[in-house]
């Protein structure tokens, strides 16, 4: 999520009008999509609808360096569908479900993002986020929150008594991935509340400043979490994706504990 500036030119602007206004503007080849005000909630490449265009939506796909197995996603939040077009076009072993509760998010995606239609591997469900993971324990791998509102994240979607029954929704090595606001006033406390719900088995990326800060939640704490190892990871994963998995492995260094060989999570007990 970010702002445009005033001084943008857009060549594109249709606003679909009623009490929860989504907009769609363009420039310069990309395409946004607006809930309610000029804050950016996706954008696309209008040459090259599948790629990632915000930095924010590379950083998401991380958990491959953790959990490159993953077979399952379940995300809150569709915006344009940037996550899970490039799931669906470039993970085919994930199959994917996504809840939206806005029927003209969803319709806007399609007409004007290039979702695709529903299939085997792609699911797109009309409901709310919050009772879909009450009512679906250990539904999914990969678990990722991005329902940001006009006004930020919604509070049903930030207690703590949602993001245990988050925890409780992910498969027994299950990875959650958080897409949180830097400079809301309530980071710390979202934070603090995943800290909670995965026995501080959590990593903190910042992908902009403010900006975007992930939060990578683990039912388990990953095998090996060595520099070493993890940049092996992240080369071998830049070969087959244009996303800039190392620059985002040194960015853990600034907001995780660590030392000059590996990164550090969960408790003392199972750091030893």
């Amino acid at each position: 999520m970010f702002r445009i500036g005033h001084k943008l030119a857009r060549s594109i602007h249709r606003k679909f009008s009623d009490d929860s206004s989504v907009d769609v503007s363009e420039s310069d080849g990309i395409r946004y999509l607006h809930l309610g005000s000029d804050t950016v909630q996706s954008a696309m490449q209008v040459k090259d609808p599948a790629a990632l265009e915000l930095r924010y939506s590379r950083g998401v796909m991380l958990f491959l360096l953790f959990y490159p197995q993953a077979a399952s996603m379940l995300s809150l939040g569709l915006g344009g569908g940037s996550i899970a077009k490039y799931v669906h076009r470039y993970l085919p072993q994930i199959r994917q479900r996504v809840v939206e509760i806005n029927p003209q998010v969803i319709r806007i995606a399609r007409s004007h993002f290039e979702l695709p239609e529903d299939d085997e591997r792609l699911q797109v469900i009309e409901a709310d986020g919050v009772e879909y993971i009450a009512q679906h324990p250990e539904t999914a791998d990969v678990l990722l929150l991005d329902a940001f509102g006009s006004h930020g994240l919604p509070e049903a979607l930030s207690s703590q008594t949602f993001f245990d029954q988050c925890a409780a929704a992910l498969t027994a090595e299950g990875v959650l991935v958080a897409n949180l606001w830097g400079s809301d006033k309530r980071f710390d406390v979202y934070l603090q509340r995943i800290e909670q719900s995965f026995g501080d088995r959590v990593l903190v990326l910042a992908t902009g400043r403010p900006g975007n800060i992930l939060v990578f939640g683990f039912k388990q704490i990953p095998d090996d979490l060595r520099w070493s190892t993890l940049r092996e990871r992240a080369k071998a994963l830049e070969a087959g994706h244009r996303i800039e998995f190392l620059d985002f492995v040194e960015a853990l260094r600034d907001r995780n504990p660590c030392s000059n060989h590996r990164l550090f999570m969960g408790s003392p007990e199972e750091q030893s």
